[in-house]
């Protein structure tokens, strides 16, 4: 495959953050992706995301499998730690890569196809476990490389663009998220980056899995009208059940909430996470309500986005595993051959 590569000369005069990084340094290559792919849109809001924490890109490891949605990290963090693996197993390579080196920020990113069909089992296992992960599922709906077929996150009723319309029941991956110990779930769309950025900031603070269903209209098969992927259907359907505003606990909070109700959720780092409530009854602490509110905006025809659950007292899985505070790559000889007697003890307890 050939990449078209971006000038590395910058400006003098653009923006740099904290850690002395432009915006310009979070990209990739050029993307190859059809013009006015929602994926571009997700990739963008993660470059914006990366630049506005100050993180340094090589403290960021990114995992995906395969399919259009896997192509996009080549296009984000072009100095980041990257590895595609096989279809649907990123979350597996992706937790032994987290258990080897806990240290390093874990963003995943997959599609409808790669996660909701081969990839299902890996993707519960994943939330499942609490792997300390931001999982991004770039959703539209359809098997983009290979011509526009029904994937499994397909509407019932939702017509292909050859006109065939799809019988299968949809597989709700926030649901699912939900259902299998996710501890922060979100859905958004490809073309709300105002909701989109701060979602994404606050997953990748907050310690355990959290997952981000975004919709992503595929512009060559499923952006037509009958689909309930496009970018029209979304944003007439889209219900936002509140919006984010998201800073590191090394800034001041100063802003004014008249509109509405204001939650404040303390992260594990010290951020805060600060949601202002469009909707007086959803509290976003509330599993039972997340799923309730899910299952009735789905049965509505209407996509429910936003931060939907979210668990202020999660751990990951080091926690659960009380595994080593240092990474592996950093342990001796010492701490990695303990010697026979250790070894023996080992032996018994697991017979």
């Amino acid at each position: 495959m050939t990449y078209l590569t971006k000038p590395k000369l910058h400006h003098p005069s653009l923006h740099r953050n904290k850690v002395g990084y432009t915006r310009r340094d979070y990209e990739g290559p050029v993307s190859t992706l059809c013009a006015g792919c929602g994926h571009d849109s997700i990739s963008a809001a993660i470059i914006q995301a990366a630049w506005e924490l100050d993180i340094e890109p090589h403290r960021v490891a990114k995992l995906s499998g395969i399919g259009c949605s896997s192509k996009t990290p080549t296009y984000f963090l072009g100095n980041s730690h990257g590895f595609n693996t096989v279809h649907g197993r990123m979350p597996s390579v992706l937790t032994g890569a987290n258990l080897a080196n806990r240290d390093l920020i874990y963003l995943g990113v997959s599609g409808d196809g790669d996660s909701a069909s081969i990839g299902l089992g890996q993707f519960a296992h994943a939330m499942r476990r609490g792997v300390n992960m931001l999982y991004i599922l770039e959703n539209n709906g359809v098997y983009g490389l290979t011509k526009g077929q029904f994937s499994a996150t397909a509407d019932a009723g939702s017509k292909s663009k050859r006109g065939a319309v799809n019988t299968d029941a949809a597989i709700d991956t926030v649901s699912l998220a939900l259902l299998m110990g996710a501890t922060f779930v979100a859905r958004s769309f490809s073309g709300d980056k105002k909701q989109l950025v701060p979602l994404i900031k606050a997953a990748i603070a907050h310690d355990g899995a959290a997952f981000i269903d975004v919709i992503s209209p595929c512009v060559a098969f499923n952006n037509h009208a009958g689909s309930t992927k496009s970018y029209d259907y979304v944003r007439e359907h889209n219900e936002a059940v509140n919006r984010l505003d998201f800073w590191p606990n090394r800034e001041a909070i100063t802003v004014d909430y008249a509109e509405g109700g204001v939650i404040e959720v303390p992260q594990h780092d010290g951020s805060i996470l600060k949601l202002r409530k469009l909707e007086a009854d959803y509290d976003p602490s509330n599993k039972i309500n997340a799923t309730t509110h899910i299952a009735t905006a789905a049965s509505e025809g209407e996509f429910l986005t936003g931060l939907l659950y979210l668990d202020p007292k999660a751990e990951d899985l080091h926690a659960h595993f009380k595994t080593s505070t240092v990474p592996l790559n950093q342990l001796g000889v010492k701490e990695l051959c303990p010697g026979s007697e250790m070894l023996d003890k080992i032996n018994a307890s697991l017979r």
